[in-house]
């Protein structure tokens, strides 16, 4: 195989890496993709929240305005700047999974390409798109030859 038309050594399985351990890590990172997938519905969530105060706050003033002070005094009392759940607003809700759940993840994912590849990631997508694309063939380039850093 021509060596501009191969992956990066960062793309490479170093020597003595087994099938079952490259599979190992990508479903891995597959699982670290769905946590960053969650993660954005999460901020998502967050945003609408506060986006959803803000309104109703905005509402609150309309209902006064429009002389119905005891549902705006209610809505005002019960409902604007209320905890989302116990205790917290979504963006302490944010913090304990970013400080927890995620930082632990994210940490453990890269401690076992550490400690099992050298830190190489997407080993297993980047051997499924050597087995997938044409070599040889236009626009099924192994890497960009366009100056990136993924360029020979």
């Amino acid at each position: 195989m021509d060596d501009k038309d191969r992956p990066t050594r960062e793309h490479r399985r170093p020597k003595g890496v087994d099938d079952a351990t490259v599979e190992a890590l990508g479903k891995l990172s597959e699982a670290l993709e769905v946590v960053e997938d969650a993660r954005g519905h999460l901020y998502g969530f967050h945003r609408l929240s506060g986006m959803a105060d803000l309104t109703l706050g905005e509402a609150v003033d309309l209902f006064r305005e429009a002389g119905h002070g005891e549902l705006a005094d209610r809505l005002q009392t019960e409902l604007v700047g209320r905890n989302v759940v116990q205790g917290r607003w979504t963006f302490q809700i944010v913090e304990e999974y970013d400080d927890d759940y995620y930082a632990t993840f994210k940490h453990l994912e890269a401690a076992a390409r550490d400690d099992l590849v050298g830190g190489r990631r997407h080993l297993f997508e980047a051997e499924m798109k050597e087995d997938r694309r044409t070599h040889g063939r236009p626009h099924h380039e192994a890497v960009p030859h366009d100056g990136s850093e993924q360029a020979p």
